[in-house]
């Protein structure tokens, strides 16, 4: 025994001389425990919703009007709240953004002097409450309440129950629309007239869960929303010369449309082209509206967790059918100025609208809302149920991309409602991530870079902070790598590299069909990849998501058996950085054959090197790993080994 320990001491001493110019530590990459915390019957060990999974539900009921001569919303909403949970609540809590526009907000606070994405120094907004009611059990009292910048805490007289208990809010409120609105909303005036992209515009419940219990981070602007499911019920009164579009279903056609339009809506539910519902000459024409100075537009969207809407009167219209994977159809809609009325512009908007949605619908999920409706406005892009927001000066590639990316929301956070607040990265990065399988598939890849690989990436994805990093805790400049693209380019891997095609969008299906309409976290994620697919994949979310680890493959040497090419050869590659991967080993021979070899990451719970056999018949010309250029490599200098 004494020998034994003697003999495996001086391995371990000679292995340590030979690799102390790596980084790598394998106990470190494969440390037995990752999770910190076992599942239970709300959250399973297996990544899915226990048999005692719960979340709170809310419903709205909005009467809103926009007054488009002051630029200003005024409202009451009636929120149904729900308390399913085993806990009794003595106090609610709501969020309430549009307070990020008062100068004495936190987001105000917290932006530097230069400004940024999110600043709006020049803009005095914000919440003006009119009163807070409470009714339950059919009686409506006035109650105690206190705003705490984008956060209000309702006292409640009578603890509201666990296990079902509900009872309605009510609350009046009015405020001014800023023309910039953290890049979410806002408004701009065009030739024909103001367009209005109208979002965070009423009080929301927080959500209260068992992760944190009540999530109350307030809005500084870069972390986005975490939500409740529910039903909304909305009226918004506006001039009658506004054309109106919003999240859901439009109820009231007949009031609001003219008989001309309301029969090419029906032409356009029948076509896989775009129908011009009101034209780019029509828009100065009376004819095209009602006869009237104030109309009501009524929308309703089921189980969903926000709803916003735009009006104009400067709105060009059209839509197309979306055919979905069941037999369902819905409605691809776009509305634009006539600024962005360009063949390359918006006038392809409702085809990337149906395209991705038919692509995100057979690959993933099928789209759960019957109209999908993109806004051409001053926000860049902006995404909410059935309704995004995209740059007015957007056309061709770039406005593919933010159609696509937006629309793609629907399935991160829309239908799968992770924390963005907390982690934005479950819904930016794995967004981004179907967005890179859409443009391979749409119109024969027409926007899709084949000449791009993951290598170049690996100059900017590794001097950031790590990807499970709180949204407004990013440095602004990154947060578009940290949130968008590193993990994006994390699920590739997964997808290519270690779990294959397959396995991977099997894994991926299930964790979304899983999730629907709930409340996910990072290791519900974790777990639920990994049980699918049947691997331990610990290794990998600690390098790629919870730490900033780099990767670095190198081919260290190459020998023969006996001297004698004709054996055989003896490859030995290196981990030289603290992440480890699967290799890929491609050899060429000096008689001209070329094959590959591939190795799983479990060669590297040995150490930062690896020697095999190769069943080479020649002498060898060239040893690549990672031929391909799949993996972030940081230095490719060793990545070749040629012969002298």
């Amino acid at each position: 025994m004494l020998g034994l320990i003697f003999i495996t001491c001086l391995r371990t001493m000679a292995q340590s001389a030979s690799e102390t110019s790596s980084k790598y530590d394998a106990n470190a990459a494969f440390a037995p425990i990752f999770y910190s915390q076992n599942g239970d019957e709300i959250r399973t060990a297996a990544g899915v919703p226990g048999p005692k999974y719960w979340q709170n539900r809310t419903d709205y009921k909005i009467n809103a009007s926009l007054d488009d001569v002051n630029h200003n919303i005024t409202g009451t909403v009636i929120i149904s709240y729900k308390n399913n949970s085993p806990e009794t609540l003595p106090f609610l809590w709501l969020q309430l953004d549009q307070n990020i526009y008062k100068q004495d907000s936190r987001g105000e606070a917290v932006t530097t002097i230069s400004g940024g994405r999110w600043a709006n120094r020049h803009f005095d907004g914000g919440y003006d409450i009119k009163s807070v009611s409470v009714t339950e059990n059919g009686k409506e009292e006035k109650i105690t309440y206190s705003v705490s910048d984008t956060r209000m805490q309702i006292l409640l007289g009578k603890a509201l129950r666990a296990n079902g208990d509900s009872l309605q809010i009510k609350i009046e409120y009015s405020f001014p629309i800023p023309e910039y609105g953290t890049d979410r909303m806002g408004r701009k005036n065009y030739a024909k007239g103001w367009v209005y992209e109208i979002a965070q515009w009423y009080p929301r419940m927080c959500v209260f869960d068992n992760v944190m219990g009540w999530n109350t981070l307030p809005y500084l602007g870069q972390g986005e929303f975490y939500l409740e499911y529910g039903n909304f019920d909305v009226y918004i009164t506006t001039s009658a010369k506004e054309i109106v579009v919003a999240s859901g279903e439009l109820q009231n056609p007949q009031e609001v449309w003219t008989p001309e339009q309301i029969k090419r809506i029906a032409k356009a539910k029948e076509s896989d082209q775009a129908v011009i519902i009101r034209s780019a000459e029509e828009v100065t024409q009376a004819s095209t509206r009602p006869a009237k100075d104030r109309i009501t537009w009524h929308f309703k969207i089921f189980n969903a967790r926000d709803l916003a809407w735009a009006a104009s009167t400067a709105f060009i219209w059209d839509a197309a059918r979306i055919n979905l994977p069941s037999g369902k159809k819905a409605l691809a809609m776009s509305v634009y100025p006539e600024e962005s009325n360009t063949a390359k512009g918006w006038q392809r908007s409702t085809e990337f609208v149906k395209g991705c949605i038919e692509h995100y619908s057979k690959q993933w999920y099928e789209f759960p809302y019957p109209v999908a409706t993109n806004v051409a406005g001053i926000v860049g892009g902006m995404e909410y149920p059935g309704i995004v927001f995209c740059s007015s000066s957007s056309s061709g590639g770039n406005l593919w991309g933010v159609a696509s990316h937006e629309f793609g929301h629907t399935w991160f956070p829309m239908i799968v409602g992770s924390n963005e607040r907390k982690y934005g990265w479950m819904d930016e990065g794995f967004n981004t991530f179907i967005n890179t399988v859409a443009d391979k598939e749409f119109n024969n890849g027409e926007f899709f870079n084949a000449k791009s690989n993951r290598r170049s990436a690996a100059g900017f994805v590794y001097r950031n902070e790590p990807i499970m990093t709180i949204p407004d805790v990013l440095n602004p400049n990154d947060w578009g790598i940290d949130c968008y693209f590193k993990p994006s380019v994390g699920l590739e891997m997964l997808r290519y590299d270690v779990l294959g095609e397959e396995k991977f969008d099997g894994a991926f299906r299930y964790y979304i069909s899983n999730w629907a309409y709930k409340h996910p976290t990072p290791l519900d994620f974790f777990r639920a990849i990994e049980n699918y697919s049947g691997e331990t994949l610990d290794w990998f979310w600690r390098g790629w998501f919870v730490n900033d680890w780099k990767i670095d493959q190198g081919v260290k040497s190459v020998e023969y058996v006996d001297k004698d090419s004709s054996k055989g050869s003896l490859i030995t590659i290196e981990n030289l950085e603290q992440m480890p991967m699967p290799v890929t080993v491609e050899i060429t021979e000096d008689n001209g054959k070329t094959s590959r070899i591939h190795l799983p990451v479990e060669i590297w719970q040995h150490g930062s090197t690896w020697k095999f056999h190769a069943s080479t018949t020649s002498k060898l010309t060239q040893v690549v790993i990672d031929p391909d250029k799949h993996l972030p490599d940081v230095n490719e200098s060793n990545n070749v080994w040629k012969a002298n």
